[in-house]
């Protein structure tokens, strides 16, 4: 490609979907249905000018957006909070795979021949997007509430499940040498030592290497070994005929309990959301309008048969499984469309002659365009459960080992000791804190006192946006490094006015610094000593103790003025 035609499509695709996102999010539909109409705009089969005519090739790339997806939501999961969820994981989401399957697999073969290849199509179209409904939950904040997390744990059992459909296509295939693949033993040592070595690296080799880069204060080199150690497990598990996404869910459920959790997903969260952003605008470009208005009937009634029998197959197993009524719809609604998983098993069965062309084409754009209507299904879903529920909504819940900022909670930046001293206040007056630093140290000793230390850079605008600023109380600023204190008070008071915010000054011109850059207010070190010192000697030399403390109060309230540094004016001659 060259540079002009390059920069061309650079510019199509962020004039659309800049557009496209800024409009529906405007009208209440969400930016990932403006991404995917975006899609179909700038793809290649639109009338107008497109970017490229590899959709296959760049909607693999972007794939990329999914696995760092499916990484930052096992961040926010411990292993016993995964298996919590066991009976929503196994019993409901094989049951939903099964049953809707099957649904599907009835209705399929009406149409085709072969039950074998009924079966397949069926089974596959069963699975939803782990992709687009993972990321509406996280844009909703409702990752964590119970409809939340049942339908991740359905979610997951579909990623499982996408190992036994991709091992059928070759044995449905006549020109597959069904011989010539691994036996089941094999198989499963294979997998074994892959989830042994993966643990291991996760446990060990990260937070050691991690820790290492902390101490040395090397963070362009701490992203790279995160994107390394997410991209080797995506690699290892699909060495072994697992999804690249669960992989990356199972790196991240392994960091979840380490002290650079939160800078870690602070790090990664742009990555993902622009890749997530251009895998959404691919598969609105994969939707070949053309070839649809051939058979527009078929298109169109495929696609409503299809999400009515998952609607009408979900919603009584999540009543049958003790969801309420509310939270039974929500998750049906969620969970109405197909998934990306089923253009890669249809790409494989179209390759091994399973399926025709024709089939291949309708199965990619019924896919599609449940996907395109997801948006539109979830808030009806929510109207429905809102009506069923009486406008109750079950509150969110936190995640096992995650950091919640509520509302009366202080965000601290910087356990020196007067970080230190700050933490050891609030806890003794029963006030919540989370408190972040980049010295190792430093969080060792906070652990081991038992405060809420993680390691984090405070004037990380992604890191503040990951802790919840916004509902902090207060923000306490304790480093000593000037520099840092003012770019993170300008952004606090940029981003979150309504927080106040007061910080440790050395002396007198770096607190008029912070004060002038936002901070409500800002404390001189040395003078406050001095004071301290002071106020000591006035009451060991007989004043009184009211005395002194209005005095020291004054001075405090007038700025230090009284104490203040003039410069000896030139005598004149």
């Amino acid at each position: 490609m060259h540079l002009d035609s390059f920069i061309f499509s650079a510019l199509l695709l962020l004039a659309v979907t800049s557009v496209a996102v800024a409009l529906f999010r405007h009208i209440g539909l969400g930016s990932v249905l403006g991404l995917l109409v975006a899609g179909i705009v700038v793809g290649p089969y639109s009338p107008g000018p497109y970017v490229t005519a590899h959709v296959d090739d760049v909607r693999h790339f972007t794939e990329l957006g999914v696995v760092l997806l499916l990484f930052v939501i096992g961040l926010e999961m411990k292993p016993s909070r995964l298996w919590s969820m066991r009976r929503y994981l196994f019993g409901l989401g094989s049951s939903q795979i099964l049953l809707t399957g099957l649904a599907i697999t009835l209705y399929v073969s009406l149409s085709v021949d072969s039950w074998q290849t009924a079966l397949l199509i069926g089974l596959t179209l069963s699975l939803s997007s782990t992709a687009f409904v993972m990321q509406l939950l996280q844009e909703r904040g409702e990752l964590a509430s119970k409809h939340g997390t049942g339908t991740f744990a359905i979610l997951l059992m579909q990623d499982l499940a996408v190992v036994p459909l991709l091992a059928l296509v070759p044995l449905l295939s006549e020109t597959a040498a069904i011989s010539s693949g691994k036996p089941l033993w094999e198989q499963l040592l294979i997998l074994s030592g892959m989830f042994s070595v993966l643990w291991i690296f996760g446990l060990r080799a990260v937070p050691a290497a991690l820790e290492w880069l902390a101490r040395h204060d090397n963070r362009e080199a701490f992203l790279m070994v995160v994107l390394l150690a997410v991209f080797l497990a995506a690699w290892a598990m699909h060495q072994a005929g697992l999804s690249m996404a669960l992989g990356a869910f199972i790196m991240g459920m392994l960091l979840s309990g380490s002290t650079y959790n939160m800078q870690i997903r602070s790090l990664v969260e742009p990555y993902k959301g622009l890749l997530m952003s251009l895998f959404f605008v691919a598969v609105g470009m994969s939707i070949d309008l053309g070839e649809l208005s051939n058979r527009p009937a078929e298109f169109i009634g495929h696609t409503l048969v299809l999400v009515g029998i998952k609607l009408a197959v979900l919603f009584p197993l999540a009543l049958a499984f003790g969801y309420t009524r509310g939270d039974s719809l929500r998750i049906t609604f969620l969970l109405a469309q197909s998934g990306e998983f089923g253009f890669v098993l249809f790409g494989s069965a179209l390759a091994l002659n399973v399926i025709d062309e024709a089939t291949f084409i309708m199965a990619i754009a019924v896919i599609s365009l449940t996907m395109l209507m997801t948006p539109l299904l979830v808030k009806l879903g929510d109207r429905l459960a809102h009506h069923s529920d009486s406008m109750h909504r079950d509150p969110v819940k936190v995640p096992d080992g995650s950091i919640e900022i509520s509302d009366r909670s202080v965000i601290i930046g910087g356990y020196g000791r007067v970080g230190h001293t700050v933490a050891t206040l609030l806890q003794a007056s029963g006030i919540p804190f989370v408190a972040f630093d980049t010295n190792p140290t430093h969080i060792k000793r906070g652990k081991d006192t038992g405060h809420s230390v993680q390691y984090g850079d405070i004037s990380d605008p992604e890191l503040l946006a990951t802790a919840h600023a916004e509902r902090a109380s207060l923000v306490v600023l304790t480093i000593d490094q000037s520099a840092t204190v003012l770019r993170t008070v300008s952004h606090l008071r940029n981003i979150y006015p309504h927080v106040p915010v007061i910080a440790r000054a050395r002396d007198l011109e770096a607190c008029s610094h912070l004060l002038k850059a936002g901070a409500t207010h800002a404390f001189p070190e040395a003078l406050e000593a001095s004071l301290r010192l002071g106020a000591e000697a006035l009451k060991m030399a007989g004043a009184a103790d009211e005395s002194v403390e209005l005095l020291m109060q004054g001075v405090r309230d007038r700025g230090y003025q009284l104490v203040k540094v003039e410069p000896k004016k030139s005598q004149p001659s």
